[in-house]
């Protein structure tokens, strides 16, 4: 195929991405908003208000990036998960893997098309956030930088996930089971000096916390991890899945029957 076509393929997915979850935004767009400001209500204003600062800032502050986090992640993954499974699910995928169009295209559309969703939420939760505190950008083009190294790592994440899915129930194991837990456990609502020895160095065996902190180190400057190293993790894991991802379209493995 030539480049202008390659250029077509991925932006008619890219495209079809970004259609489908806008034409349901009720269900993809508003939901974690809606979450987002029980969040800010529950732990910023009422429990945050008891415990006081963490890190220096005040409560709220502290937990906003990490929330922010939290909605680009599950809604990264989710928007891949469900669309590429839907996509197998109903056979057009098919067509696709038939198609002239490389391996590397269908997946950089579907990642995009996550990638659109987890910033287009991103943004929405950090402008409702500002009626809860006020944020003050440290470093914008780290955020920037995590936010999408972010996106692209769980979109990728969700496309592993739903080859392997049989079943539509499938697809939500993995966020019930693994990236709920890890979520929670990855810094989001407090710092790991706070933890024991044993439990702080376990906690740095979490990938989401090197997310959490560096993102966190853009907006307020402080972080628990080096922030040099938590992209460094980050980029490694990118690579990771990403070769695992076309390993598994080139083979057909969980794709093909």
């Amino acid at each position: 195929m030539s480049s202008y076509e390659i250029y077509i393929a991925y932006s008619t997915i890219v495209r079809k991405e970004i259609q489908r979850f806008m034409r349901i935004w009720v269900q993809t767009l508003l939901p974690p908003s809606i979450i987002m400001v029980l969040y800010f209500i529950i732990f910023g204003n009422l429990i945050g208000s008891r415990i006081g600062q963490m890190g220096g800032f005040d409560y709220m502050q502290f937990i906003v990036p990490g929330l922010i986090m939290m909605s680009v992640i599950t809604n990264s993954y989710g928007n891949v998960v469900s669309s590429f499974y839907s996509t197998k699910y109903q056979g057009s995928l098919d067509e696709m893997l038939v198609s002239p169009m490389p391996n590397w295209v269908i997946l950089a559309g579907y990642v995009t098309g996550g990638v659109a969703r987890g910033l287009a939420v991103g943004t929405i939760v950090t402008s409702l956030s500002l009626f809860f505190t006020q944020l003050e950008i440290y470093n914008f083009g780290i955020i920037v930088l995590v936010v999408l190294m972010t996106s692209i790592l769980f979109s990728l994440g969700g496309f592993v996930n739903a080859v392997f899915a049989n079943s539509f129930d499938d697809i939500s194991i993995v966020p019930t089971f693994i990236l709920t837990p890890l979520t929670y456990l990855g810094g989001v609502f407090y710092s790991i000096d706070l933890l024991p020895n044993f439990w702080a160095g376990m906690s740095q065996l979490n990938p989401i916390l090197y997310m959490v902190n560096a993102f966190r180190y853009g907006i307020l400057g402080v972080s628990d991890i080096q922030v040099g190293y938590a992209l460094l993790v980050i980029s490694v894991f990118i690579i990771a899945l990403f070769s695992y991802c076309m390993y598994l379209l080139n083979t057909g493995k969980g794709i093909r029957k």
